[in-house]
């Protein structure tokens, strides 16, 4: 299976970058970003690690955890997995999932 990173979730992505390589230098940034991707060919794999989002609203939507962010995503209709949002653990997460699927239904389009 492979994936398909929705605008939001791609800004949110170079936005881990850009705080990251601010923080702790581009190397840094580079294996951070890059586990990340790594880890959606991982979840994209294997069923096991899809754990679903219990909050009302939001069936067939599933998560798994990279290091500090969770990674939120569906399995499309043409079996593609669909990343719509990549949130920070210390944001407040339901919340922020309903912003990001507004902001992918809003018509921002486009994706991997």
């Amino acid at each position: 299976m492979t994936h398909k990173i929705y605008p939001s979730a791609r800004e949110r992505i170079l936005e881990v970058w850009e705080y990251t390589e601010e923080k702790w230098g581009e190397d840094q940034a580079d294996r951070y970003v890059a586990g990340l991707v790594a880890e959606l060919d991982k979840i994209s794999k294997s069923r096991h690690r899809w754990k679903p989002v219990g909050e009302e609203g939001f069936s067939g939507v599933y998560f798994a955890k990279y290091r500090h962010h969770f990674v939120f995503f569906r399995e499309l209709s043409d079996g593609v997995l669909g990343v719509i949002a990549v949130l920070h653990e210390v944001m407040d997460l339901p919340k922020r999932l309903i912003e990001e699927a507004e902001r992918n239904d809003s018509g921002s389009g486009g994706g991997q």
